[in-house]
């Protein structure tokens, strides 16, 4: 939209550059172009405004296909307005000249017009069309029937209107079709995925399986060597049991032997004190019989008084001990009496 400015009485308008502005006064036009600046009485101008850059128009329809389902088409239209001074005659782009604003809907009626131009030709093609083909191929063929379509329509040149560009976003069927036409894809899809889990499925067994070969292998080869080693060990048990056994033999034939000689050394040391012992028998033997054969010598070479005094002597010395001796006077006196008789004979 133009920018106008007021100043007594009169109006500034500056337009922009990608606005075509034409102004009129008294049926003559005063000024053509974009881009333009001027003064003007709004009592007097007529003006127009007519944008000259590409401008985007978006449009959703629904079609038929041949096999009676419905479709929705997403499209988008790229046009300009290359005959301003055209487009002016055929629309109304006249503006207020106090706002700038236009007085009618220029815009939309080009978008209708568009719209509908396109969905014509939208709807022509894919009504020969079945729904499958049209989800296949439907979206290459409707861009190129509406460009065609809109490139032959006659009455977009003669409203200075040109076709830059034609995009066709999306062609989608029903909801419920659309499901119901994913379903055989998805069911493949779950197939496939089902089919690779199954497959991982089987890999992770197989190697399962191999692990536990090869764990089985492992503990069969390690019961091999445990028994090797257990019948190594019972080998050296019975190879050291024989080798103790050896020094058993060895110890106890030394200990009998040095036994034996022990034996037979007590034994002759036994027999030489014996003989030592039977001597030193004999000799004191001899010595107490030659001494009882003197001794008895002597007692018959002494007279009977000095027996028997020696007879009392040896008789004190093997009498207990006699602390205290009573004597009574009888035992005194014949005592006496006997002593007194000795000393006289």
């Amino acid at each position: 939209m133009a920018d106008i400015t007021r100043r007594l009485g009169w109006r500034h308008l500056r337009g922009a550059p990608t606005a075509h502005i034409r102004h009129h006064r008294g049926g003559k036009l005063l000024h053509d172009g974009p881009g333009l600046s001027f003064w003007y009485r709004a009592l007097t101008a007529a003006l127009s405004e007519v944008p000259v850059e590409d401008r985007e128009l978006a449009m959703t329809f629904h079609a038929r296909t041949s096999d009676f389902q419905d479709v929705a088409v997403q499209a988008t239209v790229t046009y300009r307005i290359s005959d301003p001074a055209l487009a002016s005659t055929r629309l109304d782009f006249s503006v207020d000249p106090d706002t700038g604003a236009w007085r009618g809907t220029p815009l939309e009626q080009l978008g209708t017009l568009l719209t509908e131009t396109a969905q014509q030709h939208a709807l022509d093609v894919l009504s020969r069309t079945p729904l499958s083909a049209a989800l296949v191929d439907g979206v290459t063929a409707v861009r190129e029937r509406i460009a065609a379509g809109l490139a032959g329509e006659p009455r977009l040149p003669a409203t200075g209107i040109e076709v830059v560009a034609v995009r066709v976003v999306a062609l989608r069927p029903e909801p419920e079709v659309e499901r119901a036409l994913r379903t055989p894809a998805r069911e493949q899809i779950q197939q496939e995925a089902d089919r690779a889990t199954y497959e991982r499925r089987a890999v992770a067994v197989e190697r399962e399986r191999a692990i536990a070969e090869n764990e089985l292998a492992s503990q069969i080869e390690l019961a091999r060597r445990e028994e090797q080693l257990v019948d190594q060990r019972g080998t050296n048990a019975r190879r050291e049991a024989e080798e103790h056994a050896a020094a058993d033999a060895v110890r106890a034939e030394a200990e009998a032997a040095r036994t034996v000689r022990l034996a037979e050394a007590e034994a002759k040391r036994s027999v030489r004190l014996a003989r030592a012992e039977a001597e030193g028998a004999r000799e004191v033997g001899e010595a107490r019989a030659q001494a009882q054969a003197a001794w008895l010598r002597v007692h018959a070479e002494v007279d009977v008084a000095t027996l028997h005094a020696l007879t009392g002597t040896r008789l004190a010395e093997n009498l207990p001990r006699i602390d205290s001796v009573t004597l009574s006077p009888d035992v005194l006196t014949g005592l006496l009496a006997r002593l007194g008789a000795r000393e006289r004979a």
